[in-house]
């Protein structure tokens, strides 16, 4: 048990560890935003990646709620929405 416990410890560097269930967020390099399907109407809470547009899912959003407790998961204002 302590060999595996070593190696996930050393998959993190010290400071940038996480808790589990939670998506670490750099304000610099990354925006806020809820992805919305024209089709189905399906939202999605993540983080796009300013360098290279990629994204980063979060939590699935099926009620206004669900929304600002993202918004306040992050402590944020607002968040862009993209079709």
């Amino acid at each position: 048990m302590k060999n595996i416990f070593s190696k996930l410890k050393s998959l993190f560097q010290p400071g940038q560890w996480t808790p589990p269930g939670i998506v670490p967020f750099d304000p610099e390099k990354q925006y806020a935003v809820i992805r919305c399907s024209i089709c189905t109407g399906e939202k999605v809470a993540g983080f796009k990646n300013k360098a290279d547009g990629r994204f980063t899912e979060v939590m699935l959003i099926r009620s206004p709620r669900e929304e600002q407790q993202f918004r306040e998961m992050y402590h944020l204002d607002a968040v862009r929405t993209e079709y």
